[in-house]
């Protein structure tokens, strides 16, 4: 009896000495990061944070799936995951129970705005596609089901009198696979949200004549009556090869969720060192560069995790 009352003891007194230390190795377990498409840039992205975070808290180990906006968000709140790469707009969707949500998500907490995000509507050249609705007849390729990608993609067609139907043909594909097919002339026109320059549409332009496909105002106009978190912004002439004007598309920051779930303590770490190691995320993606925390808690109508919300309260950003 004496013996554990020392014991016991000494692990307080180690606790107590060493705080940060004891808390980390107590938080410390498994966890699934969703990330995104093969070809996309969260995929890179989420190997940087996996290896980021695992030196940041001892004994943490993280698996990187692939995933897709709203399908990270669902597996979050559904507890298949506790990380995720999410787009502003659809999660906000989420939270209010939108479809293409079965219900409202409850689990699903703000860690941290990273970049905006851009829908972008690519064409061959030669296919004269030159407004959403020029899309009727043409074959179309976009991400898989579950992908914001997608979801604008049928939001766009709809708002435009066309759905899917209207198409000669719809395809579901990753990013790496869509251009493939742009390439060989079996999609005249590529759909994606990611940001700006992709590299899978530069790997297209490297081959073929594209044309970016412009956002009309009356397009732009119903989607924000839809949805607020959507907004317009503008693909710099000179972005792609041969752009020779600017063009407006749909806008939308992609941000990290994570649990509500997990410790105050893990994603105070978490959200303390992506603040820390902007300058390595932008050399991944130049979006990133210059990214403060001020804007990292910019609030977006998705609840802080509280550990966040520690981390940009010390930093005065909140």
């Amino acid at each position: 009896m004496k013996a554990s009352r020392i014991a016991s003891t000494l692990a307080i007194a180690v606790a107590a000495a060493f705080p940060a230390a004891f808390s980390t190795t107590v938080s410390a377990q498994q966890m699934t990061l969703m990330t995104g498409p093969q070809g996309g840039v969260w995929v890179p992205l989420g190997g940087q944070l996996k290896s980021m975070w695992e030196k940041a808290i001892p004994g943490l180990n993280i698996t990187a799936t692939p995933g897709a906006g709203i399908a990270n968000v669902r597996g979050v709140d559904e507890g298949k995951a506790q990380i995720g790469f999410g787009n502003s707009s659809t999660t906000v969707d989420g939270i209010a129970g939108n479809a293409p949500y079965p219900k409202k998500t409850t689990k699903v907490c703000q860690m941290a705005n990273l970049y905006p995000q851009y829908f972008q509507v690519v064409a061959l050249a030669d296919a004269k596609v030159n407004t959403f609705a020029d899309m009727k007849g043409k074959s179309v390729v976009t991400q898989p089901k579950g992908n914001t990608g997608e979801l604008l993609t049928n939001l766009t067609l709809g708002l435009n009198g066309l759905n899917y139907q209207s198409l000669s043909k719809i395809n579901f594909q990753s990013y790496t696979d869509a251009v493939s097919m742009m390439k060989d002339g079996h999609a005249q026109v590529f759909t994606l949200g990611t940001t700006i320059p992709a590299s899978s549409v530069m790997d297209l332009a490297s081959a073929r004549d594209i044309n970016l496909v412009p956002v009309d105002d009356k397009t732009m106009a119903a989607l924000r009556k839809q949805n607020s978190g959507y907004q317009k912004l503008i693909v710099k002439a000179g972005t792609y090869p041969k752009q020779t004007q600017d063009v407006p598309q749909i806008g939308y920051s992609a941000h990290l969720v994570v649990s509500c779930d997990l410790p105050e303590q893990t994603v105070y770490t978490m959200t303390k060192t992506v603040a820390a190691n902007i300058s390595d995320m932008a050399s991944v993606n130049k979006a990133m560069a210059g990214l403060t925390p001020k804007e990292m808690a910019a609030d977006i109508g998705v609840p802080f995790h509280p550990g966040a919300a520690k981390f940009y309260k010390e930093a005065g950003a909140m």
